[in-house]
């Protein structure tokens, strides 16, 4: 048995797991990025809602995912299954989540008024719920694929580049898939292009299921839940990631919220193809992910020779950078805005990797520290981070495009214009700020990770 705990330590991931693990997160980025782009559009300019009313459904909602975010990471901390701890939410969470995927777009087309407010409160709730639910334990999983922060950052560069593929595909295949399938219905291009993203994104997380596997064995007690919560509040690293996830994710979350505004109204985009098939919009998406695969490969190599600390500090200050150069162009400089949205992308990438990186390394030091073993709840705090930073990109547009004065397919003021581009720059450069304060607290560095590696690796030998 020590012999196979020492096994465990130095096991390579084999490109097969990587792979299996790493498609997990293409769910993610399809439906994170289609839901980033449209969504509000959705409700807003297509349904008629106002910006704030709808902007404040992203933020309220974000209050249940605090309370059901870590209670399915304790949950599945504490699960004993054949299957392992996480894998068995992953299997029979990727039905329900693309359902209700679906669920969204689907309300009727002659809804309106506080009808449609209600669908969109109830759909969108039930959604984030399934995604919890098949989410929280997917990045659990990662904290236990193996013993090893650098095994661990590996696959976590598979599942970032994942991530950012999803966002290629809504970016370049997006609005042209909405466009060929509505024929002119842009609410049924929607509804069906969702569909395909549903049913791809099952299919990826029942192949994560099927080629991971659960290296590090559970303890035979796991504490106390007020115990594992009050190692969590009091733990300042963990603290410090999450704000700078929430407030890095919040950025973009709001650039691409608001994109479809501001190419429609400010840029006075007609939706024509600039580049082969690719409009404007199309391009924007495009380049934000290719940037963000490239952060991705990026990081991988970086971490070798920097902390992860400082390299997050460096990609939210150059995003920030990058968000106001670009807010500087004229607006028909297409290939310099699409060339600065490519830097921002890459900045967004580095910021990925390193935070999802971030809470393994985490998760293994509390381990270290406490002797307890709170992976998921731990990582958890990644899956709220993505939608609470969502729910608030989506919030803050919402509310300045309602503050100023927006018409829903209208003209628009030039107060309104205003507000467009605030929230298109002013909003994720200066957020961007506190997300790289924060990380100055957070102290985990090499000889750190190192030192609890070891001691971990004679434990869980003594153990066996």
């Amino acid at each position: 048995m020590a012999d196979q705990a020492h096994s465990a330590q130095h096991e390579r991931i084999g490109l097969g797991e990587k792979l299996g693990y790493g498609v997990g997160d293409l769910a993610s980025g399809l439906m994170l990025n289609f839901f980033g782009f449209y969504l509000l559009y959705f409700f807003v300019d297509l349904g008629g809602l106002a910006p704030a009313a709808i902007g404040l459904m992203f933020l309220l909602t974000k209050l249940i995912d605090a309370v059901t975010d870590p209670v399915m990471g304790m949950v599945a901390d504490r699960t004993r299954t054949r299957w392992g701890r996480y894998r068995p939410y992953i299997l029979f969470g990727s039905v329900p989540l693309g359902l209700s995927m679906v669920l969204i777009f689907s309300a009727p087309q002659d809804m309106g008024g506080t009808a449609l407010l209600i669908w969109a409160y109830a759909t969108y709730s039930l959604c984030m719920l399934a995604f919890t639910v098949a989410n929280v334990p997917y990045g659990g999983l990662l904290g236990v694929i193996s013993p090893s922060s650098h095994q661990r950052s590996r696959v976590t560069a598979f599942r970032m580049f994942f991530s950012a593929c999803g966002g290629i595909l809504v970016g370049a295949l997006g609005t042209t898939l909405v466009r060929e399938f509505g024929g002119g219905d842009e609410r049924l291009g929607l509804l069906l292009t969702v569909s395909c993203i549903a049913a791809v994104s099952v299919a990826c997380l029942l192949t994560t299921f099927a080629t991971t596997k659960e290296r590090i064995p559970p303890t035979p007690q796991n504490g106390s839940v007020k115990g594992d919560l009050g190692v969590l509040l009091r733990t300042g690293p963990w603290i410090a990631v999450v704000i700078a996830a929430v407030l890095g994710v919040t950025s973009i979350a709001a650039r691409a919220s608001t994109a479809p505004f501001f190419f429609k109204y400010v840029a006075g985009d007609d939706g024509s193809p600039v580049f082969l098939f690719f409009d404007r919009p199309a391009l924007f998406l495009t380049a934000l992910a290719i940037g963000q695969v490239s952060g991705v490969i990026l990081g991988n190599f970086l971490v070798r020779w920097f902390e992860k600390s400082h390299l997050l500090i460096g990609a939210g200050a150059s995003m920030a950078v990058f968000i106001m150069v670009f807010y500087t162009l004229p607006l028909g400089a297409v290939w310099p805005q699409t060339f600065m949205q490519l830097a921002i992308g890459i900045g967004f990438g580095l910021l990925m990797v390193l935070s999802y990186s971030m809470f393994t390394d985490i998760a293994e030091y509390i381990d270290w520290k406490t002797r307890r073993q709170m992976t998921a709840l731990v990582i958890a705090a990644s899956v709220f981070g993505v939608k609470a930073g969502v729910g608030l990109g989506s919030f803050l547009p919402g509310l300045a495009l309602d503050l100023t004065g927006f018409v829903a397919e209208g003209e628009q003021s030039e107060t309104a214009l205003w507000g467009i581009q605030i929230a298109f720059a002013f909003i994720p450069a200066g957020i961007l700020i506190p997300a790289a304060g924060a990380l100055f607290f957070y102290g985990i560095n090499h000889k750190v990770l190192a030192k609890a590696e070891s001691e971990l690796s004679q434990r869980r030998a003594a153990r066996a």
